[in-house]
């Protein structure tokens, strides 16, 4: 049931790291390394170049944050999104001879970080990120209702932007299987109301569940 380092489990394009970073934003940010390691989650957003590729992330920090401290002194860090994922069971199987294995969709983002102290900045990133949250809800709340509450909650946090150096990401989805076990196992995570992975492994696999 294949090497989760595989090239078969990498992302098509950067459609399927952006469709994963939007529907699953809170990453945990890691910086520092050893004793000094620092990790926190954070939402994080997509940030693209003019040519439209998918170039930064975008977010904020409560200055309070030891990353905050740690960020000024070296810029180096890293964000890990993991999206729907789930065990995958033998028993689902006709045949018993194959071993357990774990379908998920997960990725690493190497970064180099740029704080933005400035109050604009702050509020655009604070707007942008309640933008997307809220969009498609009724009544979505937006961040000018905060009122004269807004500008005391902002002098505490720093935007910040983080260039993408490197990319690692592993969609795991049952590529490798035979057709009939494919479908077995699409059948037992159903059962367990693991949709949302389902929906990603469907998305991957461009085939008949009932070859």
């Amino acid at each position: 049931m294949g090497h989760a380092y595989d090239h078969q489990y990498a992302a098509r394009g950067q459609h399927d790291l952006v469709a994963l970073i939007e529907g699953n934003p809170l990453a945990w940010l890691v910086s520092g390394a050893g004793e000094a390691l620092l990790h926190s989650p954070v939402p994080l957003r997509c940030g693209y170049a003019d040519d439209g590729c998918l170039s930064h992330l975008l977010g904020h920090l409560a200055l309070r944050n030891p990353h905050v401290a740690r960020l000024r002194e070296d810029p180096e860090a890293a964000a890990f999104f993991l999206g729907p994922q789930a065990y995958v069971s033998p028993s689902w199987l006709d045949d018993r001879t194959q071993a357990p294995t774990w379908n998920y969709c997960a990725a690493g983002f190497r970064l180099r970080v740029e704080l933005h102290d400035d109050p604009a900045s702050i509020r655009d990133e604070l707007a942008a990120l309640v933008a997307q949250t809220e969009a498609g809800r009724p009544k979505a709340w937006q961040l000018a209702e905060m009122g004269e509450r807004y500008e005391r909650l902002a002098a505490h946090v720093v935007a910040f932007r983080a260039e993408i150096i490197a990319v690692q990401a592993t969609f795991k989805l049952g590529q490798d299987e035979r057709p009939v076990d494919y479908a077995q196992i699409v059948q037992g995570l159903e059962a367990e109301r693991e949709d949302s992975l389902v929906a990603w492994m469907r998305r991957f696999n461009l085939r008949s569940e009932a070859e």
